[in-house]
């Protein structure tokens, strides 16, 4: 079966999933162009009640009945095939699509359709061209990653032929997708649980750079190795960016005390216009510079870009700031892999502090296990880590990995490291012991930031 935003428009659509960050947008889309809407979730959010106050049916709990005279099932590849409702939609030959398929289908609908890949900073950089598009009056319809103060929430709806959207590698979810202008910001080994090695995932993000039409662009970075060994399969145009490398970069950098870096944006050698960043850290620069590619593809003016980025505070949890406690500050981060979090970490070396506190929960069994020796190299640059039990997500415990086996190794590298099996727990030593000028940064893609909830309204 195939989906046309025109054609298919009596149909009831209903997602599996709909209050999660990547369904919720799709069935927003939806709505605004008079589909009719039903979904369930686990839990009600601010997501599924704006859904619902948006004239979607919401249904809290997987039951075979949510199911009421629905044509397609959208669902995640987070969802079991023991799903109730999948196993009724199959009793009752009712059509299902996966989440990736349906977002390509609704990118069809569109002429400039930009995916943002990856295997770090997707949201920050998705986040950037929001704010850079929509400063030029392009009126985009955006999908992004995390919740994001401009368009308040993690999409939006626009009436343009621009469309926005990141694009994730897991699963070869990407492979689906029909880009005009593809981003590839880095590429490393990840979701081990689905790919064989790092080879296996540098084969697919070539697929996905042969997705992009001849007419359409490849934005890539030019001082990542393996990025540079997929950009040689592109048929397309091409346009690298980075800092010593690259047609587009970045000159003349320099730091605040909050780690904000402001620099010159030269292409082919020739100065173009100045821009000064509120997200923080070397990383966002190359954040920075790829959006700054695709805003020169849609020959956005150089005000409109520097303005949209220099207005980017980032997504929710990308290095927010949460608050203080005893004089120290506290950050919230979403880093989950260990190259985001030396990067994490080498950002918060920017900014003023005593001493520096992390609280790590790991994501996943899988990754834990496959990046074990990377994850025990990576916090060299705190002062004490406060490590967390692993955050399952989708996965059983099966005895694979333990994050006292992490502690143990890490604590032999001379980190000073201690082991916490709550939040609370975690909360009351950090209370204990920060003081001011102190820094506390929470880190992780679970529920870590509970950590500084607890030590916030203690």
């Amino acid at each position: 079966m195939s989906f046309n935003l025109d054609i298919d428009r009596n149909k009831k659509v209903h997602f599996i999933g709909i209050g999660g960050i990547s369904m919720s947008g799709l069935a927003a889309l939806l709505l605004k162009k008079g589909f009719k809407v039903s979904g369930s979730d686990a839990k009600e959010s601010k997501i599924t009640d704006k859904l619902k106050a948006n004239g979607a049916e919401v249904y809290i709990g997987h039951k075979r009945n949510n199911l009421k005279d629905v044509d397609l099932i959208v669902y995640t590849a987070a969802i079991p095939s023991d799903n109730p409702e999948i196993i009724e939609a199959k009793e009752k030959n009712i059509e299902l699509m996966d989440r990736a398929e349906f977002l390509g289908y609704i990118m069809k609908g569109h002429k400039f359709n930009v995916a943002v890949s990856g295997t770090h900073g997707k949201t920050t950089c998705t986040s950037m061209l929001s704010h850079v598009t929509l400063k030029a009056n392009l009126d985009p319809t955006i999908l992004v990653g995390g919740e994001l103060d401009i368009i308040g929430g993690n999409f939006r709806i626009g009436d343009s032929e621009y469309f926005i959207t990141e694009a994730c590698e897991y699963k070869e979810s990407f492979l689906k997708f029909f880009p005009s202008i593809g981003i590839i910001l880095n590429i490393d080994a990840d979701h081990l649980d689905y790919y064989k090695d790092l080879n296996h995932i540098k084969e697919a993000f070539s697929k996905f750079v042969n997705l992009i039409p001849k007419d359409g662009h490849l934005v890539a970075y030019a001082e990542d190795d393996n990025v540079k060994d997929v950009i040689k399969k592109a048929d397309c145009n091409v346009i690298t960016y980075g800092i010593n490398e690259g047609d587009v970069r970045a000159k003349n950098i320099s730091f605040n005390n909050k780690g904000q870096a402001s620099f010159t944006v030269s292409k082919d050698n020739k100065d173009l216009f100045e821009v000064t960043l509120q997200t923080t850290g070397k990383h966002n620069i190359l954040n920075a510079l790829a959006t700054i590619c695709v805003s020169l593809i849609f020959e956005i003016p150089a005000e409109a870009i520097a303005k949209g980025l220099a207005e980017c505070k980032g997504a929710h949890k990308r290095f927010e700031y949460k608050g203080e406690f005893n004089g120290a500050t506290i950050i919230d981060d979403y880093a989950h892999h260990p190259v985001e979090i030396k990067a994490t970490l080498e950002t918060a070396k920017l900014l003023p502090s005593n001493k520096i506190y992390a609280v790590f929960q790991p994501h996943t069994y899988t990754r834990t296990k496959t990046l074990f020796d990377e994850f025990t190299k990576c916090f060299a640059n705190v002062d004490e880590l406060i490590l967390m039990d692993i955050y399952a997500a989708r996965e059983k415990n099966t005895g694979l990995v333990s994050s006292e086996e992490l502690g143990d190794s890490i604590r032999k590298t001379g980190v000073n490291c201690i082991n916490v099996h709550s939040h609370k727990e975690a909360a009351e030593y950090l209370m204990k012991k920060v003081s001011n000028n102190d820094l506390i940064l929470t880190i992780g893609a679970g529920d870590v930031v509970k950590v500084a909830d607890l030590i916030l309204n203690n």
